[in-house]
């Protein structure tokens, strides 16, 4: 029996996402939003297109939160996407409002289910969830680090002229304006990166990798990125439905590690069947940790706007 993926929001980021697992054959997924006919109609397309993939995944759209309960992995995209000119972070109070009910009706639907927060700003979101679901903070995961360390390779891809499967990069902190990009653990086929370019350049590139959402946001004048956030969740659910044990850059609680407590923030994570299965801790340079940690006061301001 195939596992149920619910994926809560049917606009660009949560239909690209459905497409992603119902493509792969690996789950059987519910497409809810509180539109009446786009999850259906979404949800019709994909079916359709499933005997194209030879794909035996079955997808319905559906209005009623009921219908996704006793999900595997529950994925909350719903919420208000960017405008151009507007951060992460201004979508705080509506987007905590949508968070609360969603994550109330998941505790009493499926209990038993891993969530990944993709709605921003992801890192509070996630810290909201976890709260109002009384969840295991293993089974609260927000999806951020993995969509900004494949944006940071793809602009060294174009870069070098490197096929973006030499490079390896890992992104820490939170999914903002003040993320920490760790060019030192950035390699192509493990030469570090440092050998390849010169530091003005990371940094010009690294700069980028902090606003690459607000750049696409900027030139599609409507709407906000989700061809990459939506291959970023279908990494996260491939990993924990086939029980991977990737290492992946995720929104994770930190209970002491990296000297942080009772905060989501973006770090290394092995993502299994249980769902954080270790938060893995790399030593950070003085410099590294005082970005992590100015990051990390980012995050907490907003929490404390919450009263979180």
């Amino acid at each position: 029996m195939r596992k149920k993926i619910s994926i809560i929001g049917a606009g660009n980021v949560g239909a690209t996402a459905a497409q992603f697992v119902v493509q792969s054959g690996i789950a059987d997924v519910v497409l809810f939003d509180i539109i009446e006919g786009l999850p259906q109609g979404k949800a019709l397309d994909l079916a359709e297109a499933c005997p194209l993939w030879d794909s035996p995944s079955k997808i319905r759209g559906t209005n009623i939160f009921s219908d996704t309960s006793d999900s595997d992995i529950v994925v909350i995209t719903a919420g208000l996407a960017r405008k151009p000119g507007m951060s992460r972070s201004d979508l705080l109070q509506a987007n905590a409002s949508i968070i609360k009910e969603v994550c109330s009706e998941v505790a009493k639907t499926s209990p038993n289910s891993i969530i990944i927060v993709v709605t921003n700003p992801m890192d509070v979101m996630a810290q909201l969830a976890w709260k109002i679901t009384e969840f295991s903070c293993k089974r609260v995961i927000g999806m951020g680090g993995i969509l900004d360390s494949s944006r940071l390779t793809a602009f060294l891809s174009l870069e070098l002229d490197i096929s973006p499967e030499d490079i390896e990069t890992i992104v820490l902190g939170g999914h903002g304006d003040e993320m920490v990009p760790l060019s030192r653990f950035t390699t192509v086929k493990g030469i570090p990166i440092t050998e390849l370019l010169p530091k003005k350049k990371i940094e010009a590139l690294i700069e980028r990798t902090r606003n690459g959402g607000a750049e696409i946001v900027s030139l599609l004048k409507s709407g906000s990125a989700y061809y990459a956030p939506s291959a970023s969740i279908f990494h996260m659910v491939k990993s924990i439905l086939l029980d991977e044990k990737r290492l992946l850059p995720c929104a994770a609680y930190l209970n002491g590690e990296y000297g942080i407590k009772d905060l989501y923030m973006g770090v290394p994570v092995i993502l299994g069947k249980g769902g954080v299965e270790k938060v893995v801790e790399i030593k950070l340079t003085k410099e590294e940790k005082a970005q992590f940690k100015k990051s990390c006061k980012s995050v907490r301001k907003l929490i404390k706007k919450l009263s979180i």
